[in-house]
């Protein structure tokens, strides 16, 4: 008798996330374990609630569709499962939920937290003999997942990353007077997407001008130090930060003390207004910051075609992998070579990559903290290669109808 299985997606969005889940249905539909696929809306909180979409039936052009659909087709949660130590009842009901409708595996699609799940999972499953397999498919713009060479969602958006660095620097030299533009990218404890706005540079342009990343030391004074040396031959000078740049002791450029969320992580806001203030109190330039906050996580119509490709390879992996009886294991990429760029798919231990995370390495990083290597630029530009498909109606870009997720849409 086959087996059903569940899917499900949590963390923050990506564009690249739902290309992993139609990687996961197809391997799925045409594999003969599995008679049902089930897709959790919400996480795994959709599952202690039942709330699932029967997928089995996908069509292939809705599988295509939703390679190129951005943020996640089945929601997402930020739930934190506890140690079993502590409470062990939510395991039994979702265990319990898993027997009764014949679930032979779990595949989950998400970070850090997300593999810490998959990784309590497991470990459950095996302490009671279930035979269930939970296999963990990585997603994050971060690019923090460790054992892996990049994970599916970054490429995408260090290409808006890179695309919008270039674009501001357009509409900053078109005006004869000295300036300074901060822009703040996400990162709170590791710089890859900050270090991405430096393939924005080309042969007349150099900005970002300065980048800082948070495995640096950040120090205020040597901070206005570097632009004051860039200002008499730099009219207009353009630098990337990392929302969470720190200074030698620690803390918070943007905030001594900051809110945490479930998983313990800081939530950062404001580092490029409080240096756009330092800037204007040093300086007395003209000086203005922009938050590129949420807006590179779902912009489908600027995804890299090698991301979405990989995402959906590594969906499919999972899916092979489980059939075979593998479980506590996480899908991924390790790299060949850069020139030409190849690579091997590969499976880890999920326990050697939950709620650890993977840091630039300081030789990546010029001496002087406040540039990327070349070597950086050769690790990431491959993986912003190829431009996807776009369908447009009334000159708005369009995506497959996620309705399900809206509670008062009907």
């Amino acid at each position: 008798m086959k087996k059903n299985c569940i899917v499900a997606q949590s963390g923050g969005p990506t564009v690249a996330i739902n290309a992993s889940l139609a990687g996961v249905i197809k391997e799925a539909i045409q594999s003969d374990c599995y008679e049902t696929v089930y897709g959790s809306i919400h996480g795994i909180q959709g599952v202690f609630k039942r709330e699932f979409l029967d997928l089995s039936k996908s069509s292939d052009r809705f599988i295509e569709q939703l390679k190129y659909t951005p943020a996640m087709y089945l929601g997402s949660c930020r739930y934190k499962l506890p140690d079993t130590e502590e409470d062990i009842t939510a395991y039994e009901t979702l265990f319990a939920i898993f027997e009764e409708m014949n679930i032979g595996a779990f595949f989950y699609i998400g970070g850090n937290d997300s593999m810490d799940t998959v990784a309590k999972l497991s470990k459950y499953a095996q302490s009671i003999g279930s035979p269930i397999r939970v296999v963990g498919i990585p997603k994050t713009i971060d690019n923090d997942l460790v054992g892996v060479d990049h994970t599916p969602g970054f490429g995408s958006a260090a290409k808006y990353i890179a695309s919008s660095m270039r674009e501001m620097a357009y509409d900053t030299y078109i005006y004869d007077l000295n300036s300074v533009l901060i822009v703040e990218i996400m990162g709170r404890d590791a710089g890859w997407l900050t270090a991405a706005s430096a393939l924005a540079r080309n042969s007349f342009s150099k900005a970002p001008h300065l980048i800082y990343l948070p495995e640096v030391a950040f120090d205020k004074d040597n901070f206005i130090k570097d632009i004051q040396a860039l200002m008499p031959t730099t009219k207009n000078i353009i630098i990337a930060v990392s929302e969470g740049i720190r200074d030698k002791n620690g803390n918070y450029i943007s905030a001594t003390t900051a809110a945490a969320d479930k998983f313990g992580h800081a939530q950062l806001s404001g580092t490029g207004k409080c240096l756009e203030l330092l800037v204007k109190e040093r300086l007395g330039v003209k000086v203005r910051s922009v938050e590129i906050n949420v807006l590179q996580r779902c912009a489908a119509h600027m995804a890299s075609m090698a991301d979405i490709d990989e995402a959906f390879l590594l969906g499919s992996l999972a899916v092979e992998k489980a059939s075979e009886g593998h479980t506590a294991i996480m899908t991924g990429l390790v790299r060949t070579s850069n020139t030409p760029y190849t690579y091997e798919l590969i499976t880890l231990p999920v326990s050697e990559v939950a709620n650890q995370a993977k840091e630039v390495p300081r030789h990546w990083i010029n001496d002087s903290g406040n540039d990327v290597t070349s070597d950086m630029i050769d690790y990431i530009k491959p993986l912003l290669e190829g431009e996807v498909p776009t369908n447009y109606v009334d000159g708005v870009v369009d995506y497959l109808d996620v309705s399900h997720l809206i509670p008062d849409s009907n």
